[in-house]
C-alpha cells in the first residue's frame, strides 16, 4: 500500500539505491511513495570511507536511519552507519510482511470487489488498530473474527480477511502480548521513550533466534509488546524481561513506566 508521507526523524526505513556519486549515495524510500533520499559519505560507515561502491552500490535493498526531514525542500538525510545488524534484519523483516500484507489485501479486494479507495482506508484503519497490517492478518489467524471485536469493519471485509490469513499465515508456536506505558516530560521525551523501545526490542537478540518480538504504538502513552515463541514459558519470560527492560530504561532516563499484561476494560 503506498505511503504519501513523511519519515519521522528516528525512524529506520527500507531504501533502494539509485545513484552512487563519490560524495555519498542517492535513495528512494520504498515505503514512502519513492520518495528521494540521501546519504552522505560520512553516514555511509563509521571511519574513513574512500569509495562509496565499496560499501553500496546501484539497486540495492538497505536499510538506513533518519537524520532529518526537509518537506519544503524535499529533503531527507539518511544514515547507513547508524543501523546495526539486529536492526537491519528486523526492519527488512517487518518490511518483506508488509508486503505480504498488501498483497493479501488486493486478495480481499478482490473477492469482495471492494475499490482501491475503500481498501486503502481498510488498511489505515488496521494500522491504527494492530500497529500494522500483517498484524491484523495474525490475530485473524489466531482469533478469527473476535481479533476485530469493536472494531466497526465490514462483515464481508471480516470474513474475507480471516479466511485469507487462514490460508496464508501457520502458526507453530505461542503468541501473546502485553502493554507498557511511557512517558517523559523532559524536552528529549520522545528520544528517551525511543529508547527506552529498543533497549525492550533487543531482547529477542538475547533469548534466540527461534523468538520473535514486535512493539507498536498503540496510542499515548501505549506500547504494544507481542512475543511469539517456541512455547508460552518462554514467551512469557520474553514479554517479562522485554517490559521490564522498558520500565527500567525509561526510569533511568528521566521518565516513567507501567507495564500491564492486559488491559482492562472501560467501565460504564
Amino acid at each position: 500500500m503506498g505511503n504519501d508521507n513523511w519519515p519521522e526523524v528516528g525512524e529506520f526505513v527500507v531504501c533502494t539505491v539509485k545513484n552512487v556519486t563519490d560524495f555519498g549515495a542517492y535513495v528512494e524510500l520504498e515505503e514512502f511513495g519513492g520518495r528521494e533520499g540521501f546519504i552522505h559519505i560520512s553516514e555511509i560507515k563509521a571511519g574513513w570511507v574512500k569509495y562509496v561502491r565499496d560499501y553500496v552500490r546501484e539497486g540495492q535493498k538497505i536499510v538506513c536511519k533518519v537524520l532529518n526531514v526537509d518537506p519544503s525542500r524535499g529533503h531527507i538525510d539518511l544514515s547507513l552507519k547508524d543501523v546495526n545488524e539486529h536492526q537491519r534484519r528486523a526492519k527488512i523483516q517487518e518490511w518483506k510482511n508488509e508486503q505480504k500484507a498488501a498483497k493479501w489485501l488486493q486478495f480481499v479486494a478482490e473477492e469482495t470487489k471492494t475499490d482501491e479507495n475503500s481498501v486503502k482506508a481498510l488498511h489505515e484503519k488496521l494500522v491504527e488498530e494492530f500497529g500494522s497490517a500483517y498484524s491484523a492478518f495474525e490475530e485473524a489467524a489466531i482469533e478469527g473474527e473476535k481479533a476485530f471485536k469493536g472494531m466497526k469493519i465490514n462483515k464481508k471485509y471480516l470474513k474475507s480477511i480471516v479466511k485469507i490469513a487462514g490460508e496464508n499465515i501457520k502458526l507453530p508456536f505461542v503468541d501473546i502480548a502485553g502493554y507498557v506505558d511511557l512517558t517523559c516530560n523532559l524536552p528529549n521525551g520522545i528520544e528517551v521513550i525511543r529508547q527506552a523501545l529498543n533497549a525492550a526490542n533487543s531482547i529477542s537478540d538475547v533469548d534466540g533466534k527461534d523468538v520473535r518480538l514486535e512493539i507498536s504504538y498503540i496510542g499515548a502513552p501505549r506500547y504494544r509488546i507481542k512475543v511469539i515463541a517456541p512455547d508460552y514459558k518462554k514467551a512469557e519470560s520474553v514479554l517479562k524481561k522485554s517490559a521490564q527492560t522498558a520500565v527500567d530504561t525509561i526510569a533511568k532516563l528521566g521518565g516513567h513506566g507501567t507495564f500491564k499484561r492486559h488491559i482492562e476494560s472501560a467501565k460504564a
